[in-house]
Protein backbone atom coordinates (compact mmCIF):
# COMPACT_ATOMS: atom_id res chain seq x y z
CA UNK A 1 0.00 0.00 0.00
CA UNK A 2 1.19 3.49 -0.81
CA UNK A 3 0.79 6.04 1.97
CA UNK A 4 -0.25 9.53 0.89
CA UNK A 5 0.82 12.24 3.32
CA UNK A 6 0.00 15.93 3.12
CA UNK A 7 2.66 17.94 4.96
CA UNK A 8 2.05 21.47 6.20
CA UNK A 9 4.65 24.01 7.31
CA UNK A 10 2.20 26.41 8.98
CA UNK A 11 2.48 30.17 8.96
CA UNK A 12 0.26 33.17 8.42
CA UNK A 13 2.39 34.86 5.75
CA UNK A 14 3.56 31.66 4.02
CA UNK A 15 1.99 28.28 4.68
CA UNK A 16 3.90 25.54 2.86
CA UNK A 17 1.95 22.53 1.63
CA UNK A 18 3.31 19.35 0.07
CA UNK A 19 1.88 15.96 -0.85
CA UNK A 20 3.97 12.81 -1.20
CA UNK A 21 3.22 9.17 -1.88
CA UNK A 22 5.50 6.77 -0.03
CA UNK A 23 5.76 3.09 -0.88
CA UNK A 24 6.47 0.28 1.58
CA UNK A 25 10.15 0.34 0.57
CA UNK A 26 10.26 4.05 1.65
CA UNK A 27 10.50 5.32 -1.94
CA UNK A 28 8.85 8.75 -1.89
CA UNK A 29 7.29 10.48 -4.88
CA UNK A 30 6.23 14.11 -4.99
CA UNK A 31 2.57 14.57 -5.93
CA UNK A 32 2.20 18.34 -5.50
CA UNK A 33 3.51 21.28 -3.53
CA UNK A 34 2.80 24.95 -3.09
CA UNK A 35 2.56 27.86 -0.70
CA UNK A 36 -0.52 29.68 0.52
CA UNK A 37 0.39 33.30 1.08
CA UNK A 38 -1.44 35.99 3.00
CA UNK A 39 -0.60 39.64 3.49
CA UNK A 40 0.13 41.01 6.96
CA UNK A 41 -1.98 43.98 5.90
CA UNK A 42 -5.11 41.78 5.83
CA UNK A 43 -7.14 41.19 8.99
CA UNK A 44 -6.40 38.02 10.96
CA UNK A 45 -9.82 36.52 10.23
CA UNK A 46 -9.34 36.99 6.47
CA UNK A 47 -5.82 35.53 6.58
CA UNK A 48 -7.05 32.44 8.43
CA UNK A 49 -9.96 32.13 5.99
CA UNK A 50 -7.55 32.06 3.05
CA UNK A 51 -5.53 29.30 4.73
CA UNK A 52 -8.69 27.36 5.67
CA UNK A 53 -10.11 27.54 2.15
CA UNK A 54 -6.79 26.52 0.61
CA UNK A 55 -6.24 23.56 2.93
CA UNK A 56 -9.82 22.41 2.29
CA UNK A 57 -9.06 22.47 -1.45
CA UNK A 58 -5.82 20.50 -0.99
CA UNK A 59 -7.49 17.90 1.26
CA UNK A 60 -10.37 17.45 -1.17
CA UNK A 61 -8.14 17.31 -4.26
CA UNK A 62 -5.42 14.97 -2.96
CA UNK A 63 -7.29 12.90 -0.32
CA UNK A 64 -4.31 12.16 1.95
CA UNK A 65 -4.30 9.26 4.41
CA UNK A 66 -2.67 11.43 7.06
CA UNK A 67 -1.71 15.05 7.64
CA UNK A 68 1.75 15.94 9.03
CA UNK A 69 2.08 19.39 10.60
CA UNK A 70 5.15 21.10 12.00
CA UNK A 71 5.06 21.52 15.76
CA UNK A 72 6.97 24.46 17.16
CA UNK A 73 8.58 23.61 20.49
CA UNK A 74 9.73 27.08 21.43
CA UNK A 75 10.53 30.32 19.79
CA UNK A 76 11.54 33.70 21.14
CA UNK A 77 9.19 35.70 18.93
CA UNK A 78 5.76 35.31 20.57
CA UNK A 79 3.86 36.93 17.68
CA UNK A 80 5.38 34.41 15.25
CA UNK A 81 4.46 31.51 17.56
CA UNK A 82 0.88 32.81 17.77
CA UNK A 83 0.59 33.05 13.99
CA UNK A 84 1.96 29.54 13.53
CA UNK A 85 -0.39 28.21 16.21
CA UNK A 86 -3.41 29.91 14.63
CA UNK A 87 -2.56 28.58 11.15
CA UNK A 88 -1.92 25.11 12.61
CA UNK A 89 -5.30 25.12 14.34
CA UNK A 90 -7.12 25.90 11.09
CA UNK A 91 -5.24 23.13 9.28
CA UNK A 92 -5.76 20.54 12.04
CA UNK A 93 -9.48 21.35 12.26
CA UNK A 94 -9.86 20.87 8.50
CA UNK A 95 -8.33 17.39 8.76
CA UNK A 96 -10.44 16.54 11.82
CA UNK A 97 -13.66 17.43 9.95
CA UNK A 98 -12.72 14.77 7.40
CA UNK A 99 -11.54 12.17 9.93
CA UNK A 100 -7.95 12.39 8.66
CA UNK A 101 -5.36 11.57 11.34
CA UNK A 102 -2.95 14.38 12.22
CA UNK A 103 0.70 13.92 13.21
CA UNK A 104 2.86 16.65 14.69
CA UNK A 105 6.63 16.68 14.16
CA UNK A 106 9.20 19.15 15.47
CA UNK A 107 11.61 20.86 13.09
CA UNK A 108 14.55 18.94 14.58
CA UNK A 109 12.74 15.62 14.04
CA UNK A 110 12.16 16.52 10.40
CA UNK A 111 15.76 17.63 9.86
CA UNK A 112 17.07 14.46 11.48
CA UNK A 113 14.79 12.20 9.42
CA UNK A 114 15.57 13.84 6.09
CA UNK A 115 19.22 14.87 6.47
CA UNK A 116 20.50 12.72 9.34
CA UNK A 117 21.15 15.76 11.56
CA UNK A 118 18.62 17.60 13.69
CA UNK A 119 20.60 20.81 13.33
CA UNK A 120 20.71 21.00 9.51
CA UNK A 121 19.85 24.29 7.84
CA UNK A 122 17.04 24.94 5.34
CA UNK A 123 19.38 24.60 2.36
CA UNK A 124 20.40 21.10 3.45
CA UNK A 125 16.75 20.10 3.92
CA UNK A 126 15.83 21.42 0.47
CA UNK A 127 18.79 19.65 -1.13
CA UNK A 128 17.92 16.28 0.44
CA UNK A 129 14.19 16.65 -0.29
CA UNK A 130 15.10 17.26 -3.93
CA UNK A 131 17.25 14.13 -3.94
CA UNK A 132 14.78 11.91 -2.03
CA UNK A 133 11.93 12.88 -4.36
CA UNK A 134 14.15 12.66 -7.48
CA UNK A 135 13.22 16.19 -8.58
CA UNK A 136 15.04 18.06 -11.35
CA UNK A 137 14.86 21.37 -9.49
CA UNK A 138 14.55 22.17 -5.78
CA UNK A 139 11.04 22.97 -4.54
CA UNK A 140 10.72 26.70 -3.86
CA UNK A 141 10.19 28.55 -1.67
CA UNK A 142 11.75 26.82 1.35
CA UNK A 143 8.30 26.60 3.02
CA UNK A 144 7.19 24.18 0.29
CA UNK A 145 10.36 22.09 0.69
CA UNK A 146 9.76 22.01 4.46
CA UNK A 147 6.19 20.77 3.91
CA UNK A 148 7.47 17.98 1.66
CA UNK A 149 10.10 17.11 4.30
CA UNK A 150 7.34 16.87 6.93
CA UNK A 151 5.37 14.48 4.74
CA UNK A 152 8.44 12.31 4.08
CA UNK A 153 9.34 12.30 7.77
CA UNK A 154 5.92 11.14 8.85
CA UNK A 155 5.74 8.37 6.29
CA UNK A 156 9.20 7.09 7.18
CA UNK A 157 8.55 7.27 10.92
CA UNK A 158 5.05 5.79 10.74
CA UNK A 159 6.37 2.70 8.99
CA UNK A 160 5.57 1.26 5.63
CA UNK A 161 2.02 2.05 4.68
CA UNK A 162 0.73 2.76 8.19
CA UNK A 163 -1.57 5.77 8.32
CA UNK A 164 -1.23 6.43 12.02
CA UNK A 165 -1.06 9.61 14.03
CA UNK A 166 2.01 10.06 16.21
CA UNK A 167 0.19 11.91 18.96
CA UNK A 168 -2.89 11.31 21.02
CA UNK A 169 -4.63 8.19 22.26
CA UNK A 170 -3.57 4.98 20.57
CA UNK A 171 -0.41 6.52 19.15
CA UNK A 172 2.33 4.16 18.08
CA UNK A 173 6.14 4.35 18.17
CA UNK A 174 6.63 7.85 19.59
CA UNK A 175 10.10 9.28 19.36
CA UNK A 176 11.78 10.36 22.63
CA UNK A 177 11.06 14.00 21.73
CA UNK A 178 7.38 13.22 21.07
CA UNK A 179 7.12 11.30 24.36
CA UNK A 180 8.68 14.25 26.22
CA UNK A 181 6.21 16.63 24.57
CA UNK A 182 3.23 14.36 25.38
CA UNK A 183 4.40 14.05 29.00
CA UNK A 184 4.75 17.85 29.27
CA UNK A 185 1.25 18.34 27.82
CA UNK A 186 -0.22 15.81 30.25
CA UNK A 187 1.56 17.47 33.18
CA UNK A 188 0.24 20.90 32.12
CA UNK A 189 -3.34 19.54 31.94
CA UNK A 190 -3.03 18.04 35.45
CA UNK A 191 -1.75 21.39 36.81
CA UNK A 192 -4.86 23.30 35.65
Amino acid sequence: MTLRVLGVDPGLTRCGIGVVDVEKNRRATMVAYGVVGTSPEESLDQRLLVIATSIDDWLDRYEPHVLAVERVFSQLNVSTVMGVAQASGVVIAAAARRGIPVALHTPSEVKAAVTGSGTSNKDAVTKLVTKILRLDTPPRPADAADALALAITHAWRAGSGAAVATTGPGSQSLTPAQRAWADAEAKARRAR
